[in-house]
């Protein structure tokens, strides 16, 4: 019985790989929605079924969420074929960016898309409804649109407290509801804006990734378009912690799942380059929240001219944890002890676009 999965989501379909509880060797599945762009992927493991669930983008019928209660031998649409805008609202979805089981809150799934919006989901992700209340925020009509389009890409579900959630989008920033999501605060003081005049506002910062610590549901770290930052205070205030890394340029960041302080990135330079200074990979890990940074590359390539994407970077909850990256040029390199080591465990997929993995 297969122990690990890993699921990639890549420009042109889904590839599924499967593993023991070593991680060491895996096999792959064929892909899964050939030619659709698969923006998001998630394992809702809450249960004593594990449901995957994959937000593909097809050329022709548009996004649509899909769900798998068998580990990904087969899909089912989700209702109605896709998350959708009420009607009346002049508004559709162009891409599902994120797909999120809360801890806390049972059957909820919580879905973030292009143009910014999060939808909800209380049947494990088989419907959603859009949360009005964000839609209707009086700062929507300022939000601006980054490089990849404007969405929110990061669904951050309080470990605990069900009522609790923040969002982060670009380039909008971070907001947070403490009310099931019917009221929402923008949380960014501190989240510098280099790309803007003046002091950063209170809201428009362009955060690529949030996440939250392991041992403190109120610490908070976030990968900005120029800065990696820390906040204490469940998202109030924020506090740069790039000092040490080669650059603060990047897109995804990763906590650890169970080792509090433990936090990932993997720096790019910023401009028209994005890539690894020199053109090689590293993944760089602090273990006290920030303070200090160590380099953690040993068997990545000594040269790759790629990127990684937001959601391109993910643990699995083992011990010790599993680490995983997606690349623009198709790897995915894997570490079975928190990011010591590498491997290479899979070449030649299209662009991964997202990737998520555990151990059931």
């Amino acid at each position: 019985m297969t122990d690990t999965i890993l699921l990639a989501g890549t420009r042109k379909g889904l590839f599924i790989g499967r593993s023991d509880e070593h991680r060491s060797a895996w096999t792959w599945d064929a892909p899964t929605f050939p030619m659709e762009g698969v923006y998001s992927v998630a394992i809702d493991d809450r249960g004593d079924t594990p449901r995957l669930l994959a937000g593909a983008t097809s050329m022709h019928y548009g996004p649509q969420v899909f769900r798998s209660d068998d580990l990904g031998r087969t899909w089912d649409e989700s209702h109605s074929g896709t998350v959708r805008f009420p009607e009346g609202l002049g508004a559709s979805v162009e891409r599902v960016w994120q797909l999120q089981p809360s801890p806390a809150d049972g059957r909820v799934v919580w879905a973030g898309t292009q143009p910014s919006a999060l939808f909800r989901s209380d049947d494990g992700g088989e419907t959603f409804e859009l949360v009005r209340s964000l839609w209707d925020h009086p700062h929507r009509p300022q939000w601006g649109e980054g490089f990849g389009g404007q969405a929110i890409h990061t669904v951050v579900p309080h470990p605990t407290e069900p009522d609790i959630v923040t969002v982060a989008m670009s380039t909008g920033g971070v907001y947070r509801s403490s009310d099931r999501g019917e009221t929402w605060q923008p949380h960014n003081r501190g989240i510098t804006t280099e790309f803007l005049p003046g002091e950063p506002p209170e809201f428009g910062q362009c955060v690529h990734k949030v996440a939250v610590d392991a041992g403190d549901p109120d610490r908070l770290y976030a990968q900005n378009h120029g800065g990696v930052f820390r906040s204490d205070d469940a998202g109030r205030s924020w506090t740069s912690i790039d000092e040490g890394l080669p650059c603060d340029f990047g897109f995804p960041i990763v906590a650890h799942p169970h080792r509090a302080g433990t936090v990932y990135v993997y720096p790019l330079l910023g401009g028209d380059q994005r890539f690894s200074p020199g053109g090689r990979p590293a993944v760089w890990r602090s273990q006290d929240a920030g303070h200090t940074w160590e380099e953690v590359a040993t068997g990545l390539p000594p040269e790759a001219w790629t990127s990684v994407l937001r959601d391109g970077f993910s643990t699995d909850r083992a011990d010790p944890a599993g680490l995983y990256i997606g690349t623009r040029h198709g790897a995915i390199w894997a570490s079975n002890d928190e990011g010591s080591t590498w491997t290479e465990i899979r070449s030649n997929l299209p662009d991964v676009l997202s990737i998520r993995a555990a151990v059931l």
